[in-house]
């Protein structure tokens, strides 16, 4: 009995803002990732579910306030469901900054305790925040305070030398007084010295446990779990013991890892998606390819998105190097594409699967 709970007047308050927020709760995600979840990545996505919630890259708060904002936050409107995650450490930048996010549109404003990279350290965000959870709550307070979206944070299981269950609970007891929402929970710690973030994501161990008994100790939170999913089997797994879960790397390595979704956590959800072919994947990106490269997109950062959609399939080595060779060429467009279907196999074309292990 030594766990810490939240008493019983914050139980209810949290169990309230959860019955009022249960529309939004959805329980599959693809995770904000760095130069990989931007505008055109999400598009594509949308073209294979409807209903997964998708993140933007960690965008800070300063720079959405004095930044390019249709650059940096810019979206198309099917590209929702769709959560903003932003990075900061001033309540009041935050607080604007997912103010703006509501009058865009977003359906979630998420805030980064988890980047464990040495820059966004210095810059005092990200995971250093796990050790000061007073600090994060009062972030989320004043987020929540602005705006009627749901307010989440993403966080990891423990940070270098603070890594017992015990604290991560703690944190996400202080954290929940002021509002959030939802906790995405990376299940491995970060070290913030002496690992990469890639060796982050990699070399600490998978602690999917302490995630389930977060839930179990905390039954009136949303709590969503990140970290080792790989496909939707082990999605699967994972909800029959928390709220909500989110995949990563996975997804970006095989977008089509996702076809069948809809009908599999949103069987009975208005405007679900069955799976869809990988040619009706890409047939649906060739007008967007234009019109993106109307406004002003290279060709390059469009068709990086699409390497992957054939990897592992008859043709999938010739449909990478038709678009990589080609896609720096003067004056490419949507037809280079196109002329790239041609070489993959036609078998795999009208496959939805993802690739095999």
């Amino acid at each position: 009995m030594g766990e810490r709970r939240l008493s019983c007047a914050q139980a209810h308050a949290a169990e309230v803002r959860a019955v009022s927020r249960r529309a939004c709760v959805r329980p599959l995600s693809v995770a904000p990732m760095m130069d990989r979840t931007d505008r055109h990545f999400r598009y594509l996505l949308r073209g294979i579910t409807v209903h997964t919630l998708l993140y933007t890259e960690m965008v800070t708060a300063r720079a959405v306030l004095h930044g390019d904002r249709e650059r940096l936050i810019g979206f198309q409107p099917d590209e929702r469901p769709l959560a903003l995650q932003l990075a900061g450490d001033d309540p009041s930048a935050l607080a604007q900054a997912a103010r703006i996010a509501e009058e865009r549109g977003y359906d979630e404003v998420n805030l980064n305790v988890g980047c464990p990279s040495t820059r966004v350290s210095t810059a005092n965000f990200g995971a250093c925040l796990m050790a000061r959870p007073d600090d994060v709550a009062k972030l989320v307070a004043a987020m929540r305070e602005a705006v009627r979206l749901p307010v989440t944070v993403k966080h990891r299981i423990g940070i270098d030398a603070l890594d017992r269950y015990q604290d991560m609970e703690r944190f996400v007891t202080m954290v929940a007084t002021a509002g959030a929402d939802a906790f995405a929970v990376h299940a491995r710690k970060a070290w913030l010295s002496g690992l990469s973030p890639r060796q982050n994501r990699e070399v600490p161990p998978l602690r999917h446990a302490d995630v389930y008994r977060l839930k179990r100790a905390l039954p009136a939170l949303t709590i969503e779990l990140n970290g080792g999913v790989n496909d939707l089997d082990d999605a699967a797994r994972h909800l029959e013991r928390v709220d909500g879960v989110m995949i990563g790397r996975a997804v970006y390595d095989d977008p089509m890892l996702l076809a069948g979704a809809d009908g599999r956590f949103h069987a009975g959800t208005p405007g679900g998606r069955p799976a869809v072919s990988r040619r009706a994947v890409v047939e649906r990106m060739l007008p967007y390819i234009e019109a993106s490269l109307e406004r002003g997109a290279s060709l390059h950062a469009l068709t990086r998105h699409l390497l992957a959609l054939f990897r592992g399939v008859p043709g999938g080595k010739r449909w990478r190097r038709h678009l990589s060779e080609g896609a720096i060429r003067p004056g490419a467009g949507p037809e280079l594409v196109a002329e790239a279907l041609t070489l993959v196999d036609a078998e795999a074309l009208e496959r939805s699967a993802p690739r095999a292990a």
